[in-house]
Parts: structure tokens; C-alpha cells; sequence
């Protein structure tokens, strides 16, 4: 009984906490404070105020408008066919990327489809020209943003599949006039109700041709055999703005001032000497035509007016700063794309192995980054089509279904110290942290075709009477009657791979 009424008083004084007796007296006891919180970053001040005002909340889409990209796409493309640097550094971005091209290996377990597929697959490769579609695709991304690519059928390709890569330019996907305003509609790109791509409208001509006009055809192509890529920056993006983007004001900055040294310098040549006066104006020297020119000889002495001293001009340029100030800016553009200075500038002067080793780490890692991008937008794409079409060709019925297993190798990076790394890789192979198959990839070449080829070479060897140079075990001692020099020296011992 005294639980129950304990309860019930405890229940009393519970609910007078919302009676308007407690509300007065919490107003009036708890004094109010109003919290203040923000960032440095979002007060607008009068310093501020002009380099956020065009900063904008507009959508991924809404920025990268229609005239945003065309005119991005313009300037890019002048850069890139007037500047040596940009072209420079696109062209190493493409051939670093691509290289002489991706290769095959199946991963089945049929190893004789795995080879034929790989054969005829690398045959149909050479015949269509993948490589420099890629090299020409990776470019376009760099300074169009964008790189789109047809699957057709070509009858004119040397292969019994006739399979292609059509590339068009960014230009050419857009939506007609009629279709501008259409819903789930972005400039050519018709999407569905989850915003992926299922159409794309593409002009039969050039808008930038001869033979275009406002009104001309248009071809509707399924989402299915078009080949669309380009860096995704922001949710809800669909179409691409250019690589070089940022850099495009440093690459005007770079050319201007290089420019304006060059006029400083041709202008001081242009002069050999001033003639001046510490006389003042209507003063004791003699009288000189403003502006005259006076013929200069070598070797012969030269008499001035009256009053008049000689002042040779002293050239000036290119000024102490204008190398540090190219470095700077090449380094600054060469940041968005994950280059090195040395790669985009040419240069290694400035580097040592250590310090060219840790740039080109990053560097490397976004080659692979977008290597492993193009295999899956673009070579399995093209894959796909490819065994569909050969399935058709050939006897293997199997390959009609889903795309089996297999993987792209690419051209690997050449190391800086090659006798270094074959150590390590000798060393990462005997404490068994790495297998063939992985120091094969790193080179972008193929362990089970290097193998057998290797095989071949020391049947051969063997057959024609020649050593085989097989590396011996580790631990085996060297003869007394040949003293190892080399290893005393700490160098590899010659034929020991």
C-alpha cells in the first residue's frame, strides 16, 4: 500500500513538470542561451565576397550545361593544338594508359578454347585498330571530357567477325529541338525512371561540318551498342566536362608570360644604346632631333654632341624568376591529371632516384586505376559483343551465354633500376609472397604463354647441343676452380636470370 501510494505521488509531481506553475518557473530559473556555431569558410565577408560569387548549388547536369561543355570543349582543343605542353601531356597520358594495347587471357577450363580465343581475338584487334581507338577515346576524355564509341558491323573488317568501334565526337550526341525540353532527357541522353542511359540521339553529320544544319537528321542508337565514358565527378552526372578543365587559365598564364618575356627580350635587343643629358631643358648641350637614329660600326669610335653621354642597354631578359615560375605552373597543371612534373614537363633534371620513384608511385596507381576503368566500360563491353558474334563463327556454341572468365593484361612500366627489381623479384619469389602469374601481369605479359615459350627455347637449346643456362639453386656453392667474383662484388653472377 505505501509502494502504491509512493507511486502515485511520484506520478503527481511527474505530471506537474507541464503544468503552467513549472513552465513560469523554468523560464525564469534556466537563463536562455542561444548557441552559436558555423565555419570560418561559409561567412561571406567584403575580402571573400568576390571570389565566391559564382560559386552555385546547381545540379551535376544543370552545371555542366549544353554551352558549359561546348565551350570547355573549344578552349581545351585550342590549348591542346597550339600548346606543346598540353599536347605533351595528353599524348603520355594516352600512351601510358593504353600503350600498344590490351591483351586477352581467358580463364576457362578449356585450355584449347582459352588459346584460340586469345588468337583469333588479338588478330580481330589488330584488324579494327583497338589500340588507337583507345589511345584516341583516353585523349578525347582529356580534352572533349567525353569519348563515345559505336558497336557496328563493319564489312569491311579482316575478320570473319565483323564487329567495330565507330567513334563519334561529343558533338553529335544531342537532343534535336523538338527534344530539348523532353523529361529524363539530357542533351541526347534519354534516361529511364533510375536515370540510366537506355537511348542516345546522334546527328547523321558534324554540327561543326559543312553539310550540318539545325534541322538535320538525327539516328536513335539503344544504350546496348553505345560506349559512353567519361569521369564521373558528381552523383547524378551524365555527361563529361574535360580532364584539363582546371589547368585551362594555367596553360593561358603559362603562354602569356612566356610571350612577354619574349617581347621584353626582342625589345631591349632592338636597342644598342641611349643618348642622354644631365643638362637641363634650353641648358648648355648642344642641340639633338628628338628620336634620331644613329647608325652604329664595329670597331670604330663614335664622338657624341655636346653635353651628350652614350648608355648601352642592358638586356634583362628572361628575367631570374621566368624558370622557376614555368616549373611552378607545369607542376600545378599537371596536378589534376596525376602526373609528375618530370613526365609532363620532359624534364628529370631536378630528380634523384628516390624522389622519382615516390612521384611516379601515385602516377602509376592512377594508370591502373584508369586502365581497370577501361576494362570494364569499355573492353568488356566490346568482349561481350565479340564472343556473341564469334559464338556464331566458330564451334563453341558456350560462349553465347554470360561473359566468362578472364582478365586484361597492359603494357607494364619499365623500372629505373632493372637489376634491383630483378633482386626483389628473385626474393619475393623464393619467400613465395608472389607467384609467377602476378611478375608476369606487372610486365603486362601473359606467365602461361611466357612459360611456354620459354619451354620451346630450352627444348631447342638442348636439341642444338647449347647450355641451357638454368638458374641454380639457391644455396648451391660455386666451384673452387672458378672463384665468384661477381658475388663478392655484390653483382649478378652472368647467365643467372
Amino acid at each position: 500500500m505505501q509502494v502504491a501510494e509512493k507511486s502515485e505521488k511520484s506520478a503527481v509531481r511527474l505530471s506537474g513538470l507541464n503544468g503552467p506553475r513549472f513552465r513560469r518557473f523554468d523560464v525564469r530559473a534556466v537563463p536562455f542561451r542561444r548557441l552559436r556555431a558555423g565555419f570560418d569558410s561559409a561567412e561571406t565577408t567584403e575580402n571573400n565576397r568576390r571570389h565566391w560569387a559564382k560559386a552555385d548549388s546547381m545540379s551535376a547536369d544543370a552545371a555542366a550545361g549544353v554551352e558549359v561543355r561546348r565551350t570547355l570543349r573549344n578552349r581545351a582543343r585550342y590549348e591542346v593544338a597550339n600548346n606543346s605542353y598540353a599536347r605533351g601531356i595528353v599524348l603520355t597520358l594516352a600512351n601510358d594508359t593504353v600503350g600498344t594495347g590490351p591483351r586477352l587471357q581467358m580463364l576457362t577450363d578449356d585450355a584449347g578454347m582459352n588459346r584460340t580465343v586469345e588468337t583469333e581475338f588479338h588478330q580481330w584487334a589488330q584488324a579494327v585498330g583497338l589500340a588507337e581507338k583507345l589511345r584516341t577515346m583516353r585523349m578525347a576524355r582529356s580534352q572533349d571530357g567525353e569519348a563515345f564509341a559505336i558497336l557496328v558491323s563493319n564489312p569491311r573488317v579482316d575478320h570473319a567477325v565483323r564487329i567495330d568501334l565507330q567513334l563519334i565526337e561529343a558533338e553529335q550526341v544531342t537532343s534535336p529541338l523538338r527534344h530539348v525540353l523532353d523529361d529524363h532527357e539530357v542533351d541526347g541522353i534519354v534516361l529511364d525512371d533510375y536515370g540510366t542511359p537506355v537511348l542516345y540521339r546522334v546527328t547523321m553529320n558534324h554540327p561543326g561540318g559543312p553539310t550540318w544544319y539545325s534541322l538535320d537528321d538525327f539516328k536513335t542508337i539503344p544504350a546496348e551498342s553505345m560506349i559512353h565514358v567519361f569521369r564521373q565527378d558528381r552523383p547524378g552526372q551524365h555527361r563529361g566536362i574535360p580532364e584539363i578543365t582546371p589547368a585551362l587559365p594555367l596553360f593561358a598564364q603559362l603562354r602569356r608570360f612566356t610571350l612577354a618575356v619574349l617581347a621584353a627580350a626582342e625589345a631591349a635587343a632592338d636597342f644598342a644604346g641611349i643618348l642622354y643629358t644631365d643638362a637641363p631643358a634650353n641648358g648648355e648641350a648642344e642641340s639633338v632631333e628628338p628620336m634620331d637614329l644613329i647608325e652604329l660600326e664595329r670597331n670604330m669610335l663614335l664622338t657624341m654632341p655636346g653635353g651628350w653621354k652614350m648608355s648601352q642597354v642592358e638586356p634583362m631578359q628572361p628575367a631570374t624568376t621566368y624558370a622557376e615560375f614555368k616549373k611552378e605552373i607545369l607542376n600545378e597543371i599537371a596536378r589534376c591529371l596525376n602526373m609528375p612534373f618530370n613526365i609532363a614537363a620532359g624534364n628529370s633534371s631536378g630528380y634523384n632516384y628516390a624522389s622519382g620513384r615516390l612521384d611516379h608511385q601515385t602516377y602509376f596507381k592512377s594508370i591502373r586505376v584508369d586502365q581497370a576503368f577501361m576494362a570494364s566500360r569499355i573492353l568488356d563491353r566490346v568482349l561481350g559483343a565479340w564472343l556473341r558474334e564469334y559464338a556464331v563463327e566458330s564451334q563453341y556454341r558456350s560462349l553465347r551465354g554470360p561473359l566468362p572468365a578472364h582478365q586484361w593484361f597492359w603494357d607494364g612500366f619499365e623500372h629505373v633500376d632493372p637489376s634491383k627489381e630483378a633482386n626483389a623479384q628473385e626474393t619475393r619469389l623464393k619467400n613465395h609472397t608472389t607467384t609467377l602469374a602476378h611478375e608476369y601481369a606487372r610486365q603486362g605479359k601473359d606467365w602461361e604463354m611466357e612459360l611456354r615459350q620459354r619451354a620451346k627455347e630450352v627444348a631447342l637449346m638442348k636439341e642444338l647441343g647449347l647450355p641451357a643456362n638454368e638458374p641454380k639453386p639457391a644455396g648451391t656453392p660455386a666451384p673452387a676452380s672458378e672463384p665468384n667474383t661477381d658475388e663478392e662484388d655484390g653483382d649478378a653472377v652472368p647467365g643467372n636470370d
